[in-house]
């Protein structure tokens, strides 16, 4: 495969558009795009990131896996970023007082796959993960 990385496109169910769009936007500082009255694209680190209107499913259900001694919210998403961009996002983050599920933190320190890490929800209940390898070229190592 190519290792040349073309950017990504990710559409995720928002059951409050005006909230979501104000989270991604104002909050989390991502450029607002193209948009209708059911949707709002967003400038994602040079990825793509489409919010779409979906009325609430009370089933929904919350799953996690232990991931380091920590319960790792299951589905998820994110962008792995520069270390220097992880840490400056992440003191963003923190100021802003985003209310993290998993604090900003180094996991693996010392293995192979060291990697910095942090996990908030959206206000429509969205898992997000940012994270940063210490060593790049660990993000598939074994």
């Amino acid at each position: 495969m190519s290792t040349k990385l073309s950017p990504f496109h990710l559409a995720i169910p928002v059951d409050n558009l005006n909230t979501a769009r104000i989270f991604y936007r104002d909050t989390l500082e991502f450029t607002e795009g193209r948009s209708s009255d059911h949707w709002v694209d967003f400038n994602f680190f040079g990825h793509q990131l489409v919010i779409h209107y979906k009325e609430s499913d009370s089933k929904q259900t919350v799953n996690h896996n232990k991931v380091d001694g920590k319960q790792v919210p299951v589905p998820h998403f994110g962008v792995v970023l520069e270390w220097d961009l992880w840490l400056t996002f992440s003191k963003m983050l923190q100021q802003k007082n985003i209310q993290f599920v998993i604090e900003p933190y180094i996991r693996f320190k010392g293995e192979t796959g060291e990697q910095a890490t942090l996990f908030f929800y959206d206000p429509c209940g969205n898992a997000l993960e940012f994270k940063a390898f210490k060593n790049p070229t660990d993000l598939f190592k074994k």
